[in-house]
This record gives structure tokens, C-alpha cells and sequence, in this order.
């Protein structure tokens, strides 16, 4: 899929290049990507397992605003994921 198309997004408005190997951007994409950028990432998670752990590792740890979205995803593409987990609250976030 396309890595230039992510390079692209609005989510990375603070970014002068696209790093996936970043957590940080990485989140900033789970977090404040929209859907094609979304897609991109399910698209590229496809084919590489370190990267479905490495959203696996940030969906449970950083504030996302649809984290059991993600870990759906995880699932559907073979990750094993518990979707009862208490996972850290999007709106207790402080700006």
C-alpha cells in the first residue's frame, strides 16, 4: 500500500516526513488520522506483524479515540487480543 499516501496526512501537520518506525507518529496517527489514513495503516499491517504489535503496544498504553476499533482490526488480521481489556481513557485527556 501506499507509504506516500501517509506521508500526506493532516495528522502529521507537525511532521516534516513520515517515520513509521516512530511510536510517537504512529499514534499521532492512530489518534488524529482519518479514515483513508486508516486504511493505509490496515493495509501495511497486513504483511508486517512487528508493526500490528507495535499499535497492539500503543493502543493499550496512549489515549486513542477508538482503541477497540484498532483492536478488532488486530484481531481480524490474526492478533491475539483481548477486547475486554481496560484500556486508558480518551476523555480524561488533558489538552
Amino acid at each position: 500500500m501506499s507509504v506516500e499516501r501517509l506521508s500526506q496526512s493532516k495528522a502529521l501537520w507537525n511532521r516534516s516526513r513520515l517515520e513509521l518506525r516512530s511510536d510517537e507518529l504512529l499514534a499521532q496517527l492512530l489518534d488524529r488520522g482519518g479514515i483513508e489514513d486508516w486504511r493505509e495503516l490496515y493495509a501495511l499491517c497486513r504483511n508486517d506483524s512487528a508493526l500490528r504489535q507495535r499499535i497492539g503496544r500503543i493502543v493499550l498504553t496512549v489515549p486513542l479515540p477508538m482503541p477497540r476499533l484498532w483492536l478488532a482490526a488486530l484481531a481480524a488480521l490474526g492478533e491475539d487480543v483481548d477486547l475486554s481489556v481496560p484500556l486508558p481513557s480518551y476523555a480524561d485527556q488533558s489538552v
